[in-house]
């Protein structure tokens, strides 16, 4: 018998009493109780029948300090877990040991400012390049637009991703982004900030470095018609930074490249040798680069103790002179050494005077340039011959990048 239905009824004892019962089944069991009061025989009646609800749904009563919310958490994890050979207790202790919860909701903003801080520190100091610094800058600067509002514990992999592809990204610049913030990422997990870096769900794009082929150069016209614009514009300002580049192949740089650390001291026309010293080189090598003919016309009729290296107003000067010519960043650079294979045909003497592997330059250099064209390009010369008496006002003044 399976009724779980109780009545309350009035009951007299043999003794002449009233009491009141509660009567009923509960699944095949006969229950009947007496009380003195109709009102301790309803709220009887109301917990057996609670009973009999709760045997048949499969819940029951029992005492807990927990409270409604995580009771209802526990039993809707008990419920993920069927058909699942372990404990709850076992999956418990597995992500104690390996998860660990952020110390703290760092917001993004704050958290870029706090690592920009030590990258900073680091190009103070000469163990970051100015380039590089600069990347993390413009990198973060599109982070705290993106993610605004966000903590660093909220950046997923999938939300990364498309971040790294904004503005039709090429493989290599989604890669450089890549490992940009995965540097910023593992600082994260040292501060307690996220839990794990998940750049390591982040596709990466293999062999994107490798792929570059020949340089781009310019042909000895061109180069011919950079120097005349060079002499005959802002009163030959420019003529020993352009010449140095092109004819020695001092990397161009405004801020980190060896033109900017060059000392006029270092280039002898006396010896016939410019010296690129450790704290110059890119490579942190002493190198001596051979002066040519042509460059050594060039330097003579524009003294650099008359006509700076980087003269007042190079960054703004620098900036319309690649803009007359659309250069790329490194073009001068890749000129010199292409000719200087293609007339010399020696890769090891190139690799010397450039500070490159001979791999680099078998790679990149090799037959870009005819002999013909080369002897063209080193015979180059200036159209001033001696040099000025006074220095020019263009270029009479110190360094000013600012300007």
């Amino acid at each position: 018998m399976n009724q779980t239905g109780f009545a309350v009824s009035k009951f007299v004892n043999r003794n002449g009493i009233i009491s009141w019962r509660v009567a009923g089944w509960l699944h095949g069991v006969r229950i009947r109780k007496n009380f003195k009061t109709r009102e301790e025989a309803g709220a009887e009646k109301s917990a057996l029948e609670m009973k009999a609800l709760h045997a048949e749904s499969g819940l029951r009563a029992a005492a807990t300090s927990l409270s409604n919310e995580q009771l209802r958490e526990a039993e809707a994890v008990y419920r993920r877990l069927e058909g699942r050979t372990r404990s709850l207790a076992f999956y418990l202790d597995f992500a104690l040991s390996n998860y660990r919860d952020p110390a703290q909701d760092m917001p993004v903003a704050d958290a870029t400012r706090e690592y920009l801080a030590l990258r900073q520190a680091d190009h103070e100091q000469g163990h970051l390049s100015h380039r590089q610094f600069t990347s993390f800058r413009c990198e973060f600067r599109a982070l705290n637009v993106a993610f605004a509002g966000k903590t660093v514990s909220e950046l997923t992999a999938a939300a990364l991703t498309e971040f790294f592809k904004r503005g039709n990204a090429s493989r290599k610049t989604y890669n450089n982004r890549r490992g940009l913030l995965s540097a910023f990422l593992k600082y994260g997990v040292l501060k307690d900030w996220v839990a794990e870096n998940v750049i390591v769900k982040v596709p990466h794009f293999r062999g994107v470095g490798h792929r570059r082929g020949s340089a781009p150069t310019l042909n000895a016209k061109q180069c011919a018609d950079i120097m005349t614009w060079a002499e005959e514009n802002h009163g030959g300002a420019l003529v020993p930074f352009i010449a140095l580049c092109l004819f020695a192949g001092i990397r161009p740089d405004l801020y980190e490249g060896e033109i900017s650390k060059l000392k006029a001291a270092d280039v002898r026309l006396d010896t016939g040798v410019i010296l690129i010293e450790p704290d110059v080189s890119k490579v942190r090598m002493k190198r001596s680069v051979a002066i040519q003919p042509n460059l050594a016309a060039w330097l003579r009729a524009y003294p650099l103790d008359q006509f700076p290296i980087m003269p007042r107003g190079f960054r703004r000067l620098r900036l319309k002179f690649r803009k007359q010519f659309d250069l790329s960043h490194d073009i001068l650079r890749h000129t010199f050494i292409s000719m200087h294979v293609g007339k010399y045909r020696s890769l090891g003497e190139a690799a010397l005077q450039a500070g490159n592997s001979e791999s680099i330059i078998r790679k990149h250099y090799l037959d870009l340039k005819s002999t013909a064209e080369a002897e063209e390009f080193f015979g180059i010369m200036p159209q001033r011959s001696a040099a000025p008496e006074a220095a020019p006002l263009a270029a009479a003044q110190t360094v000013d990048v600012a300007a």
